[in-house]
């Protein structure tokens, strides 16, 4: 009931997620591939009881042991990657946790909300800032995942299906200064 933007009869100000839960919670593509939704903000709370089991888990990395075990060229990569410090340790966000809730909180459970996809792989990227070095370095991540993903034939990486970045610059012109980085 709290969660208006899911369904909201009185003025239809929503996406009608009722509709295409009914279709499917998610989790996989046609193809039988695990979706995952990287979520470029300031960290997340990992072990939230409604996103702890849709976090993204790198599975050829082995934590907190300071290599990099799945040769990607990222160490302790396990849930994402902190762009701000240059690691994979993922800091607890406020917003983040907000912003990866609504991407994919575990659905129907009995605590808290439901994310639009219940059961999707949410990739932590600690990233949100008005600097582009972080931003490159954020979606530098993003991309190498998505392309050792492709190149292994789905055995490196993460099939990175979208992106979500709910910062920016106020009022930026984009095509100046460095920005265009931020639309390449």
């Amino acid at each position: 009931a709290s969660q208006w933007s899911m369904l909201n009869t009185t003025n239809r100000a929503d996406i009608s997620a009722p509709m295409a839960w009914r279709m499917g919670t998610g989790g996989r593509d046609s193809d039988g591939n695990e979706i995952v939704v990287a979520v470029v903000d300031g960290g997340a709370d990992m072990t939230h009881p409604d996103l702890q089991n849709n976090i993204w888990v790198n599975s050829g990395e082995v934590p907190g042991n300071g290599i990099d075990d799945d040769a990607n060229g990222y160490i302790d990569d396990v849930n994402g990657w902190n762009a701000f410090q240059n690691n994979g340790r993922i800091p607890s966000g406020s917003h983040g946790t907000h912003v990866t809730g609504i991407v994919g909180a575990h659905g129907d459970n009995g605590t808290g909300v439901a994310g639009v996809n219940w059961n999707v792989k949410v990739m932590e990227v600690a990233g949100s800032s008005g600097t582009t070095s972080i931003i490159a370095v954020a979606y530098g991540y993003v991309l190498k995942q998505k392309q050792l993903w492709l190149e292994s034939g789905g055995t490196k990486g993460a099939n990175v299906v979208a992106t979500n970045s709910s910062f920016g610059v106020d009022c930026a012109n984009c095509a100046s200064g460095s920005f265009p980085v931020w639309n390449d």
